[in-house]
């Protein structure tokens, strides 16, 4: 049976492909009651040895995660796309630096680690066209190329972010992303992304 310190932790998060961990979790891995992890974890929050990311949500602070590992664990169900992952594939010329991703629960947000991480909501049906990715040695979800045009789109169809009037369009497979804007059943929506494309291709 594990003991509860910071050697045993860092020990065996180590060699997790996500080292985010929560309080409910521990108490599992270490066979502890939640009182004494929750004195744990406070203690070491103080002492600057563990991040809080969220309420209940920690990782070490010695050992480096990646921002897609955040996001995708801060908010679930979640995965990377709109801006984060254009610029991920690089179909958007500008450095991002909030962490953006889509969710079928509430759009919300989050500031942690100086970051910000931005979920906004799409139907369920759609929640699709996504999948892992290996990166820095860890295990992330992120739209398909084609999907993260389709999120943002549906989006900015709506109102609710902005077009990019500098994405490469040429990257595009066009029947892929049509597959995916039918997926949010919106009508016009289709006509309206394509009304994007025509304007690029002049």
């Amino acid at each position: 049976m594990l003991k509860l310190n910071l050697y045993e932790l860092n020990k065996y998060y180590s060699f997790q492909n996500t080292p985010i961990f929560s309080a409910r979790e521990l108490v599992v891995i270490f066979d502890s009651n939640k009182r004494a992890v929750n004195g744990f974890l406070s203690y070491n929050v103080s002492k600057g040895r563990i991040i809080r990311l969220k309420a209940g949500l920690f990782t070490l602070a010695n050992i480096a995660v990646n921002d897609f590992t955040i996001a995708n664990k801060l908010y679930f169900p979640s995965y990377i796309s709109l801006d984060t992952a254009l610029s991920y594939y690089n179909l958007i010329p500008e450095t991002v630096y909030s962490i953006t991703s889509v969710t079928s629960k509430s759009t919300k947000e989050f500031e942690t680690m100086n970051k910000r991480f931005a979920y906004f909501k799409i139907k369920k049906d759609a929640f699709l066209g996504y999948g892992p990715v290996m990166l820095e040695g860890e295990i992330v979800y992120i739209a398909h190329s084609e999907k993260a045009v389709a999120d943002m789109l549906y989006l900015n169809f709506l109102k609710k972010r902005e077009y990019n009037d500098r994405m490469d369009w040429s990257k595009i497979n066009l029947n892929k992303l049509k597959s995916y804007l039918k997926l949010f059943s919106k009508k016009g929506l289709i006509n309206y992304s394509m009304s994007k494309f025509k304007e690029y291709d002049q």
